[in-house]
């Protein structure tokens, strides 16, 4: 519990907790429209889902932190142009008329974040596999062929 208050607002540090990831929003009360983040009601909640691509010698890999959803909530689909789209949709927790809510700070909502594969992409070799939270999706490349070389004898 704080016992300190602050200079911003109603917002309390935690002196007792260094953990805490109570972090201050300039932005939080003003309308979306004077931010330039207009984000759609029913995506907010999620649309800033977590995602790594590194590029290894043999494949593009993709993490996606995922956690609390199944495999059947998420989709991965490749569009024609090289589109790599990663959704899903975390449901809403029932609410019970006997339960007392004291916090509420986990999200619910749909996400969507859309990747441009590069040309070396193997489109019809991409794997995904789901495992503690984690969606990772691996894109494996095309191998460069290394133009031969052939020496040539100097005469003269």
């Amino acid at each position: 519990m704080s016992l300190i208050p602050s200079i911003f607002g109603n917002r309390r540090s935690n002196v007792f907790d260094p953990f805490s990831l109570d972090v201050w929003d300039p932005f939080k009360d003003f309308p979306s429209s004077l931010t330039g983040t207009a984000r759609a009601p029913e995506t907010s909640a999620l649309v800033d889902t977590r995602i790594d691509w590194k590029e290894t010698p043999e494949a593009h890999v993709f993490k996606a932190d995922v956690p609390g959803l199944k495999k059947q909530e998420v989709r991965v689909e490749v569009e024609d142009d090289r589109v790599l789209q990663i959704s899903g949709e975390r449901k809403v927790e029932k609410e019970d008329k006997s339960d007392t809510w004291h916090r509420v700070e986990r999200s619910s909502g749909k996400f969507m974040r859309r990747f441009r594969l590069p040309e070396n992409a193997k489109m019809d070799e991409i794997k995904a596999a789901m495992e503690n939270g984690v969606l990772t999706i691996t894109v494996p490349k095309m191998q460069v062929k290394k133009p031969d070389v052939k020496a040539i004898d100097i005469s003269g």
